[in-house]
């Protein structure tokens, strides 16, 4: 199980999330264009300041060990190398999504989000409060395959739509590795910018 990203009262705004996708385009002669997406999903880019953080509850409101619950992440993670999850507030739970429509064959579902028209797989499910089949809740028959699949012990009948309620976070890597943290006043450190970008489980 990756680390967690932790909770930190002293972040401050603006917050950026950047999708990021890729394209090989190759131009021909006659002047068309033939584009191949290179990515089956875009990637999400986050930077957040981070104003107040506390080593030892000098600001309480910024928590009792804020500045080594992100440094010691950091550290964890070697900087760009390791993975940790962080959970969006505003893009972490759903409710009654639907997955898909069952087949009488399949047993495994991937979990989605639906987003506008898009409709797209979730990085990590971090918690399943309710799973229905058909509008039926399901009291069990069925368990989540960690990171992001549903997975039924009897394959929902063809036609019956799943749904369930779940809440996600986000697969991420830092993106930099080197992070100032900058030392204000006596019990008070801040980060200017902190960057990480979501990655495929």
């Amino acid at each position: 199980m990756p680390a967690t990203f932790p909770s930190l009262p002293g972040a401050a705004w603006p917050v950026t999330k950047r999708p990021v996708t890729a394209t090989r385009v190759e131009a021909h002669a006659s002047g068309r264009e033939v584009r191949s997406p290179l990515y089956p999903a875009a990637l999400y880019e986050f930077t957040l300041p981070v104003e107040g953080l506390t080593p030892d509850g000098s600001f309480p409101g910024l928590g009792t060990a804020s500045l080594q619950a992100l440094l010691g992440l950091y550290v964890q993670c070697r900087g760009t190398w390791g993975t940790f999850l962080f959970t969006d507030p505003t893009d972490g739970a759903v409710a009654n999504q639907a997955l898909a429509a069952g087949d009488g064959a399949t047993t495994v579902f991937p979990f989605v989000r639906t987003l506008g028209e898009l409709t797209e797989t979730v990085g990590w499910v971090t918690a399943v409060s309710r799973v229905t089949v058909a509008g039926v809740a399901q009291a069990g028959g069925w368990s989540l395959t960690v990171p992001n699949l549903l997975t039924f012990v009897t394959a929902p009948a063809a036609g019956a739509v799943i749904a369930a309620d779940f809440t996600y976070a986000f697969l991420c890597r830092f993106m930099d590795d080197g992070v100032d943290f900058e030392h204000l006043m006596r019990g008070l450190w801040q980060v200017k910018s902190l960057r990480f970008r979501s990655t495929t489980p």
